[in-house]
């Protein structure tokens, strides 16, 4: 009997890490985001993870399925600053990232900082720009930084990067290259409601009466709690052979017979990042396997390419990535 109570005593550990905070602001977020966003809980819940794992998102579909004004309720929900850039064909790089102007008082040039200099920063429709607008966003995305006429300016925390893009529409449009899509940690991929979500979707658009949906989200983190959640998420503990788990799937697909081209390191710190991040809004300080495969598909399926013959065939490259789950031993 005291034996029992020994092994009781042993599994009733505490974290090391407090999450319960963390946890409790996680589904506080989820549930203002409800009031406005229907049917669209996973993507909602990929937003909040990549933002803890301090990654920036590519959200992809069709038009009218709440990509924008989830990302604005998203930054009103986080109390930080909000910025929107519609990306068009004569989009220059200066119309992002500011430019310097002459000021006749002082006859000095004085930079006038681009609505990149934001927190969240929307971009609508990424793939319109030319490649020299899009190659504008790679410093800011990978270093935080934009450097003009010779001088460096750091963005403030936090700063993420929404882009949308349509995939059905393809006038007019400049495919992003594989550099630019390796630097978001996400690919979501937002699909049309259910029968059921859209009768309340447009049930819940009737009742509002005209009133603005940001009108009724509330504020719930500022940045000192945000900046203090990402530090506890980065302290998740995550074993070694969790470590090997990650490296072993993502070794197979460079060396896949479907694939053209397989994920990178940066890939695997992602899906490590994002791993972390599931486990902290599970209140859990310790990654699980389970926590890599949800990460998987978002972090995977804009870095893998098919062979000709498979996309042809109708394969995706979810396919390709649960074939590799099923081959790889899942540590215990």
């Amino acid at each position: 009997m005291e034996d029992n109570e020994a092994v009781n005593d042993d599994l009733n550990f505490d974290n090391r890490i407090q999450l319960e905070d963390l946890k409790k602001a996680v589904e506080s977020i989820k549930v203002e985001l409800r009031k406005v966003i229907i049917g669209q809980d996973n993507f909602v819940e990929l937003l909040i993870v990549a933002l803890l794992a301090d990654g920036h998102v590519l959200i992809e579909g069709v038009p009218g399925i709440a990509k924008t004004v989830t990302a604005k309720l998203f930054a009103k929900v986080l109390k930080t600053e909000f910025s929107r850039i519609q990306f068009t064909p004569d989009l220059m790089p200066s119309d992002v990232l500011g430019t310097s102007v002459l000021n006749m008082k002082s006859s000095e040039f004085e930079f006038k900082k681009g609505p990149i200099f934001s927190n969240i920063v929307l971009i609508d429709e990424i793939n319109r720009a030319p490649a020299k607008t899009q190659a504008a966003l790679f410093e800011t995305m990978e270093e935080r930084q934009a450097t003009i006429d010779g001088f460096t300016y750091k963005f403030d925390n936090p700063f993420m990067v929404l882009a949308t893009q349509n995939p059905i529409e393809q006038e007019g449009t400049y495919a992003l290259p594989e550099a630019q899509l390796d630097r978001f940690i996400f690919k979501i991929k937002v699909d049309y409601p259910s029968l059921e979500d859209e009768v309340k979707i447009i049930a819940s658009h009737h009742e509002r009466k005209g009133e603005k949906p940001q009108t009724l989200i509330n504020a719930i983190l500022n940045t000192a709690s945000l900046e203090d959640y990402k530090s506890k998420t980065q302290a998740i503990l995550v074993e070694e052979k969790i470590i090997k788990y990650i490296a072993e799937i993502v070794s197979k697909t460079r060396n896949h017979p479907h694939l053209y081209l397989g994920g990178s390191p940066r890939a695997s710190i992602a899906i490590l990042n994002t791993a972390k991040a599931f486990a902290a809004i599970s209140g859990r300080d310790f990654v699980i396997p389970e926590d890599v495969k949800k990460s998987l598909n978002p972090v995977l399926n804009h870095r893998i390419i098919l062979t000709p013959e498979r996309e042809m065939e109708g394969m995706t490259t979810e396919n390709v990535i649960e074939m590799i789950v099923q081959s790889v031993e899942v540590p215990r």
